[in-house]
């Protein structure tokens, strides 16, 4: 279960951005919905210890945030998070094999090629396993976060805007594999959109306001 309570969060010079009080189940999947500036992003960073929160607390099943050193956040994060941002990030000296490599070694995961294969021929860019990140198109780079954010089946799967640079024939393979990844190890899946096509896809959806 993922929990959230009276959760706020201020940014220098900017006025504080409070949240309302979440609860997802484990298996639950959520599209987060909010206009320009009601903290969507900041929502999804702070529920991936990304950021610390000026107020409340966040707890994963029976972990809390506020109770780990940055380091072992850091290693919490690797073994139970997957997160997609909105911009794509890789480490540009390795190839898209190597980057998914690194984050199965940073999960403390057997390293499993195979594995990492079948994930990426599902997502059509098998082929471009031993490319480098900046030799591909911004769709492809993006299917290539999303392959990171799931190949070690965390608990808790956070999507930042995972379609917005995908056709729809993409757009529907991406949102299948990401809730089919989340069903799989019965994880909670958050996605923040402004891509109408996903809005009926996913039943629960939280409004920021």
């Amino acid at each position: 279960m993922l929990k959230s309570i009276n959760l706020s969060f201020q940014y220098s010079g900017a006025p504080s951005i409070s949240f309302p009080d979440f609860t997802a189940e484990q298996g639950d999947q959520w599209l987060i919905l909010g206009p320009s500036g009601s903290g969507k992003t900041t929502l999804l960073h702070l529920l991936g210890g990304l950021l610390s929160p000026s107020t409340g607390n966040i707890t994963l099943d029976d972990f809390h945030y506020s109770a780990f050193s940055p380091a072992k956040l850091d290693k919490f994060r690797g073994e139970n998070i997957g997160i997609v941002f909105q911009k794509a990030h890789a480490v540009q000296s390795l190839s898209v094999m190597e980057n998914l490599l690194l984050a199965q070694q940073l999960g403390g995961k057997i390293l499993d090629k195979k594995k990492i294969m079948n994930l990426l021929e599902r997502l059509q860019i098998a082929h471009k396993a031993n490319q480098k990140p900046n030799r591909l198109s911004a769709g492809e780079q993006q299917r290539v976060a999303i392959a990171r954010a799931v190949i070690n089946q965390p608990r808790l799967i956070l999507a930042d805007e995972p379609t917005s640079a995908l056709d729809d024939k993409n757009s529907t393979e991406v949102q299948n594999l990401l809730k089919e990844s989340a069903d799989a190890v019965n994880a909670i899946l958050l996605v923040v959109t402004h891509d109408n096509r996903l809005k009926a896809t996913f039943p629960k959806q939280l409004l920021l306001k």
